[in-house]
């Protein structure tokens, strides 16, 4: 059974006005709304001023005359600007919120037809919010004006799922980001893939600080450049990106470069300084290796990203800002917190959307586009062509993916790499001599500093252990357990000796927490991540 049609909708002043026997003659878009033989209005909420009273017992009398099913309820609305949004925005709440709307037994629609372009917007938002439920109706005249005429009434459902067309629009405007904040690489490891867009769809809506944890080179610089670049496409900033890396911040200098500093209020200081943080006013502030930051600089940090505003250097007087925080970091803040490195409060803020990048070398499938990329810049910015021998291509990707290949400068590596590749090539090709040649450079950097490095070297398991645990471990233990000492004492964090340690088996799990797998590990034996310097 089709349930019974409400109609909700504002008094059109103009449009449906008239009052002598010649407003049959023209076409009124509320009255319209009973005109139409083939759907039945049950009842309608008509919506209009006090002002307009004798108006809207006209209307709700000419639909009685035309359609006695209809009952028509006066909703008078005591506004005193009409055309002040927020005031109609609040009064049409308050009345949808006491309204008792039945979905189970009434279809609801909201003529958007009628009212002032504030009304049509303030019921519009409503309908999408749900707080008035069901659909749009919207009415237009016909043709050629005759009495009784009801003209056309469409309905449009704000699911957009019920529009295939603008739907596919907005999955095409998505994939666009997506591929514009990897630059148009075809990436191809779906942890990766899966992670770019979820930061497409925080990076559009939201304002909230944003932190990506990674090693050294894993692209957090340009991915929060092209974050913003994304943000400015769409108008949603207007202010410049400002990037600063922290662990260049020394000494008094770090407080005045950040928040800027009065003239005089210190040795040096011969004018004012506005500070990166009101440079980046309605913009984008990026602060790499934000775990480097002082205590100070920490604290008023985080007052700013609070409240907007902050002393400068030597000012009496605070200014503002209003920017978005993009942090980057390759250390676990969670342990800095822990020891009391980091502030806890001004990590819980900077925490609300943490994105893990992973390393190069656990990206190996990723690694082939990359190359492609590489050379096609190349290309671009030196006016020459340069492509691999078939046999070439397959002997660089063989090593590249290759567990021998650990990528410890990752991105910075292979883009040095491919440049050297490219501007040896003759003639615009590179053979497998050259790759031959480029692959024993690399393994001679990796061998002289990295993550290749840790496998030489004693670990001490006497002196962290003692003998009598020592003791006790079969030989096939002792062994494992000095090799995976020997990275975490060359780790950054224990996340990074985590990634290095589970770099294959990370892929094939859901869920990756590769810290927590090591401190379990380390558990066992009785150790804590903080006494390996120990080791």
């Amino acid at each position: 059974m089709k349930k019974p049609i409400v109609v909700i909708g504002f008094l059109g002043t103009q449009l449906d006005a008239g009052q002598g026997a010649g407003r049959w003659n023209k076409w009124r878009p509320t009255v319209s709304l009973a005109q139409h033989e083939d759907m039945v209005v049950s009842r309608m909420e008509l919506l209009y001023t006090l002002r307009h009273k004798a108006l809207a017992e006209v209307v709700k009398a000419d639909i009685a005359s035309v359609s006695p099913e209809t009952t028509v309820n006066l909703v008078p609305l005591d506004l005193e600007d009409p055309w002040d949004f927020g005031e109609v925005y609040t009064r049409l709440y308050d009345w949808a919120r006491a309204y008792p709307f039945d979905t189970e037994r009434e279809q609801y629609w909201t003529h958007i037809t009628t009212g002032t372009h504030v009304a049509q917007i303030c019921m519009f938002l409503l309908s999408e919010s749900r707080v008035v439920p069901g659909v749009l109706a919207q009415t237009s005249p016909p043709k050629k004006q005759r009495e009784g005429e009801a003209g056309k009434c469409t309905l449009i459902d704000l699911d957009l799922s019920r529009y295939d067309v603008i739907a596919r629009r907005f999955d095409a405007e998505q994939r666009d980001a997506v591929a514009f904040l990897k630059s148009g690489i075809a990436t191809r490891n779906a942890r990766f893939n899966a992670l770019i867009d979820e930061i497409e769809r925080v990076a559009v809506r939201s304002r909230a600080p944003i932190l990506l944890v990674g090693p050294t080179g894993a692209g957090k610089s340009f991915l929060a450049r092209r974050m913003f670049e994304l943000k400015q496409a769409r108008h949603q900033m207007t202010g410049p990106f400002v990037e600063v890396n922290c662990a260049t911040l020394r000494g008094d200098g770090a407080t005045s470069t950040l928040f800027g500093h009065k003239k005089g209020s210190f040795t040096g200081a011969a004018s004012d300084r506005p500070g990166l943080l009101r440079t980046a006013n309605q913009g984008a502030l990026f602060l790499d290796e934000i775990g480097e930051l002082g205590p100070d600089e920490q604290a008023m940090l985080l007052k700013a990203i609070e409240e907007k505003r902050f002393f400068p250097v030597g000012a009496d007087k605070e200014v503002e800002s209003d920017f978005q925080l993009i942090a980057g970091t390759n250390r676990d803040l969670r342990s800095d917190v822990a020891e009391g490195r980091f502030r806890e409060d001004l990590f819980a803020r900077i925490n609300l959307w943490t994105y893990d990048l992973p390393g190069l070398a656990q990206r190996p499938e990723d690694i082939e586009p990359n190359v492609d990329h590489l050379l096609a810049i190349h290309a671009a910015e030196n006016h020459r062509v340069v492509r691999f021998n078939a046999e070439a291509r397959a002997a660089y990707l063989r090593f590249a993916q290759s567990g021998e290949a650990i990528w410890s400068g990752n991105f910075r590596d292979l883009s040095a790499s491919v440049t050297r590749l490219a501007t040896l090539a003759d003639g615009g090709r590179i053979p497998v001599a050259l790759v031959e040649a480029e692959i024993a450079r690399l393994r001679w950097l990796w061998k002289r500093g990295g993550p290749a490095a840790a496998v030489s070297g004693d670990v001490d398991l006497d002196a962290l252990l003692g003998e009598e645990r020592v003791a006790a471990l079969d030989l096939f233990d002792r062994l494992q357990l000095e090799a995976v000492l020997r990275v975490c004492r060359q780790a950054r964090s224990l996340s990074d000796a985590g990634r290095q340690l589970f770099q294959a088996s990370r892929e094939q799990r859901s869920v990756v927490n590769d810290a927590d797998r090591l401190r379990k590990y380390l558990a066992k034996h009785g150790i804590e991540w903080g006494r390996l310097a120990e080791a």
